[in-house]
């Protein structure tokens, strides 16, 4: 006799396991299958976000971080350090310690909250039973009242630059490199290019970033993303813009990548080679032929705002579905998702959904570009405020950087923020505070921000949009 639960989730990357578990916390049982593994071949709930992206990512940055600044700003604090080394073993050893704790909590939540975790393949039936066929075992199906998707995506491959682990590598990879590459390659410079290439350069590496699009971060605001270029460009990271790469050989020495801009034909020699751009949904026997969920022709799941399927009773959430692959959104369709099963009113605001960069210096944003506003024809204002003007980050030792507001001409309302600068993926959430209350920035002019502090610089900004800044020239 089949297992029958109220609802099976498929997944157990950030949108999956924070699903599974807000569903059981309505009272409803609940299963969540994942087929994780990491390099060792041990199974990991997570998904890529906690195993492989976002967590140990972060993690390589900080530390890159801290030496960059042993290496090159403690003698500014009267901080004598001696000859510095490096440990990239202990460096990965305390990423892969910080990744073992944050994937043991998930189990440890799942027990919590009396969610079954089954690790093996999942796979979505007709009549909304699930396939899961365990790691080691016969497949058996569940029965299920409602079936959650969270599938997640996969590394882009170029057919002229596949994978081989070694030398033309994935952004998994990149982050267990055991030693620093001399001259490292990265194809794209979007978000997971410029975090693996800030880490390795940082920590040494001769970083070259090959972009095939001729704007810097095409989707930035273009005075935060010109900002951050002429810093990327300052601290080393050699960024091509227009570069289409159209072949990388791999030899005994490292790679040949070959690539076309405007002025003809280029080859560069590099140790390693990153490919980073993008990413695409994993569906990869996810459904049965007769399922009835559709796919559209990128591969995505087709879903309406609320994350049902065409097939009833059936949701896909995060990266396999619209919308940015992020975290934050696929966790937010989860709760989303589970409470509209518990018969909650719920909804995700997608217009408030933050961006970030986790590069030194970091960037981050919410809302409309100006570009954007400008398009849609609504008379606007703009203020900003460079963190050069800042007492807290003039003692950090990190002034590069602005944030820069923009509201609407008529009632005030923000419309977007952007930053680039310190702690800019601190300082965005009081921007998506105010963007998912519609607050005008004279909310934000009358709200008493600490001083000092870095958040300063998003109020003196907001007063800059008047022409009212008090420690900057209006």
């Amino acid at each position: 006799m089949s297992r029958k639960f109220d609802v099976v989730v498929i997944g157990a990357g950030p949108g999956g396991y924070i699903a599974a578990i807000r569903a059981a916390q309505h009272g409803m049982s609940v299963a969540c299958i994942d087929e994780w593994q990491n390099r060792d071949g041990k199974h990991a709930f997570g998904g890529t976000c906690l195993n492989a992206g976002c967590i140990p990512s972060k993690a390589m940055l900080e530390s890159s971080e801290l030496y960059h600044r042993a290496s090159h700003e403690f003698k500014k604090h009267g901080i004598k350090t001696g000859e510095l080394g490096l440990d990239i073993a202990a460096m990965q050893k305390r990423r892969a310690g910080i990744v073992r704790q944050l994937t043991g909590g998930i189990a440890g939540l799942f027990k919590a909250n009396k969610v079954e975790g089954l690790v093996g393949h999942g796979k979505l039936l007709a009549g909304k039973k699930v396939e899961f066929t365990p790691v080691d075992g016969d497949a058996e199906v569940l029965e299920a009242r409602f079936v959650i998707l969270a599938s997640g995506s996969a590394p882009i491959e170029l057919p002229f630059a596949k994978f081989d682990g070694e030398t033309i590598i994935d952004s998994w990879d990149a982050l267990e490199l055991e030693a620093v590459p001399e001259r490292l390659g990265v194809i794209g410079a979007g978000v997971i290019g410029l975090e693996l290439g800030s880490v390795w350069s940082r920590l040494g590496s001769e970083v070259t970033i090959l972009e095939a699009m001729e704007d810097f971060l095409f989707m930035a605001d273009r005075d935060v993303a010109n900002t951050a270029a002429r810093d990327f460009k300052k601290h080393g990271l050699d960024i091509r813009l227009g570069a289409k790469v159209t072949a990388a050989k791999a030899g005994k020495k490292g790679v040949k990548v070959e690539y076309d801009d405007k002025s003809g034909s280029h080859s560069i020699e590099v140790d390693k080679l990153i490919v980073a751009v993008g990413r695409k949904p994993y569906t990869e026997g996810l459904l049965a032929d007769d399922t009835g969920v559709q796919l559209d022709d990128r591969g995505f799941i087709v879903v309406d705002d609320d994350c049902r399927t065409r097939v009833k009773g059936v949701f896909a959430i995060g990266d396999s579905v619209r919308g940015p692959m992020l975290a934050h959104k696929s966790s937010e369709e989860g709760v989303m998702v589970a409470d509209l099963i518990a018969g909650e009113v719920a909804e995700v605001n997608y217009g408030v959904i933050p961006s970030v960069l986790y590069t030194a210096p970091e960037i981050a944003w919410v809302g409309k570009t100006e570009a954007e506003v400008k398009e849609s024809g609504r008379p606007y204002k703009k203020g900003s405020f460079p963190f050069a003007a800042s007492g807290r980050a003039k003692a950090m030792e990190q002034t590069a950087g602005m944030v820069k507001i923009i509201s609407a001409e008529d009632d005030d309302e923000v419309l977007g923020v952007h930053i680039v600068g310190p702690m800019a993926g601190e300082l965005i959430a009081e921007a998506v505070l105010a963007l998912e209350f519609s607050a005008s920035t004279e909310d934000i002019q009358r709200t008493i921000h600490a001083h000092p502090s870095l958040a300063e610089a998003v109020h003196e900004a907001a007063l800059n949009v008047d022409k009212r800044a008090l420690n900057y020239m209006n």
